[in-house]
């Protein structure tokens, strides 16, 4: 016979109770979730009305703010942005193509459409393009340039009203700790206000050329890529520099940067509008290397080693350094100054030509061994 496959009664005595207890439970769990559901699942609360924060007043704007406002108002028409171009040629046709090469700033001179920046914001470039506050955008064309004092002239053709030359001031009375704003394109972001203070005065520089360019102001103000050639202006919103350099080894703002004086700037500028360079006269003599003093020990001054036969220096009776025939040195003349200005290597008198003009007579102060003379001497026209 097979075994039968019913369970005896006393096992199914148990099974009912186990059932029952376990009905009980879940119907006891599901009414203990349906009374206090997880916060998961509860509903956010819907609030009777969402309303906005209420808006606290302020008190009128410091005089400071004022200013900032009114300057940057007052000057940043005059404020332009240059991009530089390069002209490529097409691989497959003999198109030529202007291509952007970077940018920079610059500020209109006067109603002629003149613009002033650096020369290296259009250095190496094939042509450059001016974009006004009000965004309309000219083709430039240079008018002149000044490598050694990194200063250059654009010159646009636009509407008067729409060139508002800047109100320039001067840099000689200029003390550390005034305030100053600079406005450019840092970035290529169009009109950007940054302010700060003189931070120091007298710095020297380099230029593009290696030459020094001296009396330079220091400023804490923002300076990035692209304010190049933009106006550092005072508090009155009076040109007082042109950024042109900033010090940072990341070739971001570090917070030291640097602007040629104005006084430079106001002296340059006419003399390229008016010749498209600036016209250096000349003495007509050749300097000897600073350590050729020290060799001798001659003092500071700068040693006249040559003279041009018929030149200015001659006519006036400058003699030079000269070798004897058993090798000995022939003492000649030190320029020590010209006019007020004391003269001490050869970029010293480069800087006092280029504040005359060929013809001018300058009073030249020589020294030949321990005794000391002025004498006076008419520049001559350069090569």
């Amino acid at each position: 016979m097979r075994p039968s496959s019913r369970r005896p009664s006393h096992q199914r005595g148990r099974v009912v109770p186990f059932l029952l207890l376990g009905f009980l439970f879940g119907a006891g769990f599901y009414w203990l979730i349906a009374r206090n559901p997880p916060a998961a699942l509860s509903p956010a609360p819907t609030p009777a009305a969402v309303q906005a924060r209420a808006v606290t007043a302020r008190a009128d704007l410091s005089d400071f703010e004022r200013n900032n406002i009114e300057v940057f108002r007052a000057v940043s028409p005059s404020v332009v942005n240059i991009t530089t171009v390069e002209h490529m040629a097409s691989l497959f046709s003999r198109r030529i193509t202007e291509v952007p090469r970077g940018t920079g700033s610059g500020f209109i001179w006067d109603a002629d459409g003149h613009v002033v920046t650096n020369f290296h914001v259009i250095q190496n470039s094939d042509g450059a393009r001016v974009t006004l506050a009000d965004q309309s955008s000219y083709t430039a064309k240079l008018v002149g340039a000044f490598p050694d004092r990194d200063l250059a002239v654009l010159q646009i053709e636009a509407p008067k009203d729409r060139l508002p030359p800047i109100i320039v001031g001067a840099s000689e009375n200029l003390v550390v700790g005034q305030a100053v704003y600079a406005i450019g394109n840092p970035f290529g972001l169009d009109q950007t206000l940054t302010t700060g203070i003189v931070s120091a005065l007298d710095r020297e520089i380099e230029s593009v050329t290696r030459r020094a360019i001296r009396g330079v102001i220091q400023t804490d103000a923002a300076i990035n890529p692209g304010n190049s050639g933009g106006p550092l202006l005072d508090s009155a919103g009076r040109l007082i520099g042109v950024n042109t350099a900033i010090y940072s080894p990341s070739g971001g703002s570090a917070g030291i940067g640097f602007a040629i004086p104005v006084d430079e700037v106001n002296r340059i500028v006419p003399r390229l509008i008016k010749d498209g360079r600036v016209t250096r006269p000349t003495m007509g003599v050749s300097a000897a290397p600073p350590d050729f003093n020290e060799s001798l020990g001659l003092g500071k001054g700068l040693a006249v080693v040559g003279v041009e036969t018929g030149g200015p220096a001659d006519k006036a009776g400058l003699t030079p350094f000269k070798r004897e025939r058993t090798g000995g040195i022939v003492i000649g003349d030190m320029i020590i100054a010209i006019g007020d200005v004391e003269i001490g290597n050869f970029d010293d008198m480069l800087d006092q030509m280029e504040r005359h003009q060929p013809g001018d007579k300058v009073g030249v102060k020589v020294r030949r061994g321990d005794k000391e003379r002025t004498i006076e001497v008419t520049l001559g026209e350069p090569e």
